[in-house]
This record gives structure tokens, C-alpha cells and sequence, in this order.
């Protein structure tokens, strides 16, 4: 019994080393489509457009790897919230890489235009949505409920600067005709920036259920 209980630590240990990877390519793949919009740089963009496979590769891997193990030591109570949790963490940050390659497309449409002066919004969103995702996954290797609830609660503010990127986007389209392209493409990134929290947050949900077998989805953040 003993050396089946190292074997399943063993196994999931391994399977969050190859998920906190995973997190680790979707991170620079948004860190570098976000950096080619506000540089305009659509070489940088291209990249991020080729960089979608090592994703899709981790994402059937991990998969693979805990239905072995539901399969193989059939876990109970804790450690199977584990292993669930890590397959729903798996989906949420293949999906933050398909976000990130919606990102460096429309990029392409936005550098091919004069600069916005909603630009630095987009960035400011950009760092806030990585930062989430950062705590995010950090919260899930270290079990961490505390860091969890507070990327739920920093969702909120990535929430208002979208809100006030389409406020400002608005006003700009109103100027002229021919700022309606790029205030569209900027309005789009914006959007995908608000998804990529929207899954952080996912991901520290699923901290929470991991930890303390509470389902926190749905429910508005403390003080509301």
C-alpha cells in the first residue's frame, strides 16, 4: 500500500511539473502577442501564430496522463479533486493559447494602421490579465486557497479596464471613419485580454475545489 501511495505522489508530482510547463509556454505566448500589438512588431506576431502546436501536444498529454492514473490507482476524496482539478486546468490554459494566437491575428490587423492612443489601456490589461494567470498557477501548484481567492478578486479590475477600453474605443471610432478598423481590432484584443482573466479565474476556482472541496463558481467576490 505504501508504495502504491508513492507511486500515485510520484505520478502527480510529474503531472504537475508538465502542467506548470504548459503554463509556462501559454504565459510567453500571451507575453509575446500582447508586446508584438503595442511595439508593433508583426514579426513577433507571426511567431506567436506558429507557436500553437507545443500547446495542443501538452494539452493531449496531460490528458493522457490522468486518465492513466484515475485509471491505474482510482483516487479518492483529495487526490482525486487533484487529478480532476489538473484536467480542468489543462482545458483552461490550452484555451488561454488559442486566446493568445486570436490576440497576434488581430495585431496583425492594428499595426498596419497609426497608433491608437488607447494602446497603453491594452497594455495595462495585458500585464494584468499575465499577472493573473501567473498567480493562478502558482496558487494551483502550491495548493494555495489564499492566492486563489485573490486572483477572483483582481478579475474585477481587469473587468473595469475593459469596460473603460470600449468607453474610450467608442469616443475614438466617433472621430472619423477611418479609425473604426484599428479601434476594432483594439477593442477585439481588448476582449480576448477579458477572456484570458475570465479563465485565471477558472483556474483558481479549481484551486479552491482542490484544496477544500468548495465550489465557489458563480458566487459574487466577498463584500458584494
Amino acid at each position: 500500500m505504501e508504495r502504491l501511495l508513492r507511486h500515485f505522489e510520484e505520478e502527480r508530482e510529474a503531472l504537475t511539473r508538465r502542467l506548470l510547463a504548459m503554463g509556462g509556454l501559454a504565459e510567453e505566448q500571451l507575453r509575446q502577442a500582447v508586446a508584438g500589438v503595442i511595439n508593433r512588431q508583426a514579426m513577433v506576431l507571426e511567431t506567436v501564430l506558429q507557436q500553437d502546436g507545443p500547446i495542443n501536444d501538452l494539452q493531449r498529454e496531460i490528458d493522457a496522463h490522468s486518465l492513466t492514473i484515475l485509471a491505474l490507482h482510482q483516487p479518492v476524496a483529495v487526490d482525486l479533486r487533484a487529478v480532476i482539478g489538473i484536467v480542468k486546468v489543462n482545458s483552461d490554459l490550452e484555451r488561454v493559447g488559442d486566446l493568445a494566437i486570436n490576440i497576434a491575428q488581430r495585431g496583425h490587423e492594428v499595426v498596419g494602421h497609426p497608433p491608437l492612443p488607447q494602446a497603453p489601456l491594452v497594455e495595462r490589461m495585458g500585464r494584468h490579465a499575465a499577472t493573473m494567470l501567473r498567480d493562478a498557477l502558482d496558487a494551483c501548484v502550491r495548493r494555495d486557497a489564499a492566492r486563489a481567492a485573490s486572483v477572483l478578486a483582481a478579475d474585477e479590475d481587469l473587468d473595469r479596464l475593459n469596460a473603460q477600453l470600449f468607453r474610450d474605443l467608442q469616443a475614438e471610432m466617433a472621430r472619423g471613419p477611418e479609425l473604426i478598423g484599428p479601434a476594432l481590432g483594439l477593442l477585439l484584443i481588448g476582449r480576448h485580454l477579458e477572456r484570458v482573466g475570465d479563465h485565471a479565474t477558472n483556474i483558481a476556482e479549481t484551486v479552491v475545489f482542490m484544496v477544500s472541496a468548495r465550489d465557489v463558481r458563480h458566487q459574487p467576490p466577498a463584500g458584494h
